[in-house]
């Protein structure tokens, strides 16, 4: 039967969780592109924005592991709308953050926790919310594609939808800012948000199981379905659709695809997180400067999301089983990142040096990201896949939270060393007098806080503390700021060379542990 013949309803399911993922990361990346706005308005320190950005990741990996049982017991079609109506709703609840800061506040104060401030909190409760609801994307989509596709197809409709994390990643440079100057930070988070519930009226229309599906021929229902999976699991003799966590556990392939994911999901957080601040700590590019670059970083990522999923199906077309072509792609692909040890050697000639390369092994990642999705699909029952897919989703979380964490770390303890060694320096070399001056003023936050000045990166600084620091005598501070800058540029250097290597090698050391688990396709009868 040719291709022609049997119809193409499949895609339009594949565009709903292409615009769904598209949502997604739009919502997710809303706070990243308003750090530096929400630093000025409520005081934050690096560290605070990274506490509020561990909580989404926290709160994402733990529900992965209940998201996935959740789509499996409710459905695709009613598991992915609450989903969406959970991320919508947690997406819009940031625009509320100081007032729900303030009742978070309370009740931490009734267990005698006062020491959050209230907009952290309400941020914190508001992240948690959506890391919560966004955990049902993935397995939502990834059990649809099961259902909507056949396994030679899985992996390029996948890396399809996948890409959508792309334009997500685009999107929102270009919308926010915009936002923001016209409306104000409180309206970009309420609009962004509401966008999901447009979807969702799509989705209740266009989107049934495909044996209820009336707008699927009967040649592209069978088509979907040439492959015929068991569906049932005996359990003490009975015949059940239940799998326990602990019977999945209990395979090698459920361990490739969660160590798998641990590994590498940290890598493409640390591009999503981190890249805005590498940017204006390695270049100063900052503000609507940083549109163009990272507008054409994400968009040379999707070309790695969909060619990445359409790859294996060379080696499977070839007569391989997709489990092991899809293997073969992925090793060629895991050398790809390597290019990204190159940023910090080369970034001198240019700042287009680090977006192209990191560019380069973003791409990669979705490249790999489409394939070791798909092969959970390719050995698993559909029932479980949502399951198994939260599982490893759970495991890539958490390796987010271990990156953004060990990143966090190295930047705050290499910036403090620079900013030490500049000051002891200065004390030294002519700058004792206005420094001594400067610590005389013990400048205080708009808490009221007293602001040690001696550790604190002055370019950070908020513009009321910058201009007291300045008046004091501008060449000296104009001078000194400048010292400092150059120090601490320096110093991060090594520290993202650290992070970047670790991104470049991750892939290389997943597959190996993955093939070493699962040297070949075994197909899993539950």
């Amino acid at each position: 039967m040719k291709q022609t013949t049997i119809g193409k309803y499949r895609w339009s399911i594949c565009a709903l969780l292409f615009f769904a993922t598209t949502v997604n990361y739009l919502d997710r990346q809303v706070l990243s592109l308003l750090k530096p706005t929400l630093e000025r308005e409520f005081d934050w320190s690096n560290s605070d924005y990274a506490n509020i950005a561990s909580v989404f990741q926290f709160s994402y990996a733990i529900s992965l592991l209940f998201a996935g049982r959740i789509v499996d017991k409710l459905g695709t079609k009613a598991g992915y709308s609450w989903a969406i109506i959970i991320w919508s709703l947690a997406a819009i609840l940031h625009a509320y953050a100081v007032p729900a800061g303030m009742m978070v506040a309370t009740v931490l104060g009734w267990v005698g926790i006062t020491a959050v401030p209230i907009s952290i909190a309400g941020f914190m409760l508001s992240r948690a919310l959506l890391g919560f609801g966004e955990a049902g994307n993935f397995p939502a989509a990834i059990k649809a594609t099961a259902e909507y596709f056949p396994k030679k197809e899985r992996a390029f409709a996948t890396g399809i939808f996948n890409s959508g994390t792309n334009v997500g990643a685009i999107l929102a440079p270009l919308s926010v800012p915009w936002i923001v100057t016209t409306w104000g930070w409180e309206e970009a988070f309420f609009t962004i948000g509401a966008i999901g519930f447009l979807w969702l009226i799509f989705w209740i229309i266009y989107y049934d199981k495909p044996t209820e599906q009336k707008r699927l021929s009967a040649a592209e229902l069978e088509y979907i379905t040439d492959h015929t999976e068991v569906e049932n699991t005996v359990v003490d003799g009975k015949v059940t659709n239940r799998i326990s966590w602990a019977t999945l556990m209990g395979y090698k392939q459920t361990w490739a695809f969660a160590i798998g994911k641990f590994m590498t999901d940290g890598v493409w957080w640390f591009f999503l997180f981190w890249l805005p601040g590498y940017l204006k700590d390695q270049y100063s590019i900052e503000g609507t400067a940083i549109i163009i670059p990272l507008t054409v970083l994400y968009s040379m990522t999707m070309v790695g999301s969909i060619g990445g999923g359409y790859f294996p199906t060379y080696f499977i077309n070839k007569g391989m089983k997709p489990y092991d072509g899809r293997m073969k792609a992925m090793l060629m692909i895991a050398f790809i990142p390597l290019v990204v040890l190159a940023v910090q050697p080369l970034g001198y000639l240019s700042y287009w040096v680090p977006v192209i390369f990191i560019g380069i092994g973003a791409s990669a990642h979705q490249a790999w990201s489409a394939n070791i999705y798909t092969t959970v699909s390719d050995m698993f029952p559909k029932r479980s896949i949502a399951t198994v897919v939260g599982i490893g989703g759970m495991a890539g979380g958490l390796g987010g939270v271990v990156v953004s964490k060990v990143g966090g770390w190295l930047f705050d303890s290499y910036k403090l060393k620079a900013v030490n060694a500049t000051w002891s320096s200065a004390t030294n070399t002519g700058f004792s007098d206005y420094l001594n001056k400067v610590v005389s003023l013990n400048v205080t936050d708009k808490k009221g806080i007293l602001v040690n000045v001696a550790q604190k990166d002055w370019s950070n600084l908020t513009k009321d503390i910058q201009a007291k620091l300045q008046a004091v005598d501008p060449s000296q501070y104009e001078l000194f700021i400048h010292i400092q800058k150059e120090a601490v540029r320096g110093s991060l250097t090594t520290a993202y060379s650290m992070m970047f290597a670790f991104c470049a090698v991750a892939y290389l050391i997943a597959w190996g542990i993955m093939k070493s688990l699962v040297p070949k396709e075994k197909i899993i009868n539950l």
